[in-house]
């Protein structure tokens, strides 16, 4: 049987002390695009400007953003299934709408 020591000899032989330069591409593409420049945005945390998305909100959408975050999980949910109830009532009266409408020939093509 192998000596303890020796046991520590084989394993230190086994570590590579290489340094491998990260910064060649050729060695090491990038997986991702993109995340090296947004790795490369997150840097400089310190910014002044809002981000590109927000510039064009206003201060309703801005305070809706807020109370959205600022609910549970079960309250998100329930505006969620909200949303959605108010969604598809908005479908049928606009089906019932139409359907009107192409009843008293509003929406006829003009005959040329």
């Amino acid at each position: 049987m192998a000596s303890p020591n020796g046991g520590d000899d084989f394993e230190s032989s086994l570590l590579s002390f290489e340094k491998l330069d990260r910064a060649s591409p050729d060695l090491w593409p990038e997986q991702l695009p993109g995340v090296a420049e947004f790795a490369a945005s997150c840097k400089n945390p310190i910014n002044n400007s809002p981000p590109k998305w927000m510039a064009e909100l206003e201060s309703e959408d801005i305070e809706m953003l807020k109370e959205l975050g600022s609910l549970t999980t079960a309250n998100l949910m329930e505006k969620v299934k909200e949303l959605q109830n108010l969604a598809y009532q908005l479908g049928l009266e606009e089906s019932r709408e139409m359907t009107r409408g192409k009843f008293l020939n509003i929406l006829e093509r003009p005959k040329k």
